[in-house]
């Protein structure tokens, strides 16, 4: 029998942005950098993504979707996806969702492993923006907690987004034998 893994009680900051950014900067020198949209990006790829983006942060709410729930939820009309390309192999991602109410949530923003350091992130969080902005909504929302980057918090505020709410929740690591199944690709 598979032994549960205890939650982890993390910290979490909701924040907002009612405004477009207003910063601007090139993108980083000496690197070939792609942004390729991604309207119906095969499911094992998504999983791919968010998995070296989001291992290290412990994400995991997306691989404990169903093929059908996670398919409903990213192929729609509301959900962007958009990959980061760095010398031609993928290296982030971002994705939001636009709402009925006006509202877009930056769902997930993250870089791989090897893109820490390149001077990217920055860069590509703005290219994120200017894409949710590009739809004119009245406000963007994100949440960001205690197991993400130390600097996720201050880069968001850099950007214009304002802390709203703090509250806790929890995060139930994924068990071995779930991530047995990841790694044989189930």
């Amino acid at each position: 029998m598979t032994k549960k893994a205890s939650p982890v009680t993390v910290h979490i900051t909701a924040l907002e942005m009612t405004a477009p950014p207003r910063a601007h900067m090139p993108s980083p020198a000496n690197l070939h950098i792609a942004l390729m949209r991604v309207p119906e990006i095969p499911l094992p790829y998504y999983r791919f993504l968010y998995r070296q983006v989001g291992s290290r942060w412990q994400w995991v709410d997306r691989m404990r979707l169903s093929d059908e729930k996670l398919s409903e939820t990213i192929h729609n009309d509301m959900t962007t996806v958009t990959v980061l390309y760095i010398e031609g192999a993928p290296a982030g991602f971002y994705e939001y969702q636009r709402r009925s109410d006006g509202v877009t949530e930056l769902v997930h923003f993250g870089l791989f492993e090897r893109a820490l350091g390149l001077g990217v992130g920055k860069w590509f969080l703005l290219q994120g923006l200017y894409a949710i902005w590009g739809d004119k909504p009245e406000k963007v929302v994100t949440t960001t907690n205690n197991l993400d980057h130390p600097r996720a918090l201050q880069l968001y505020q850099r950007f214009g987004f304002s802390p709203v709410s703090t509250y806790e929740g929890e995060i139930e690591p994924l068990t071995d034998k779930e991530l047995l199944a990841i790694a044989r690709g189930l």
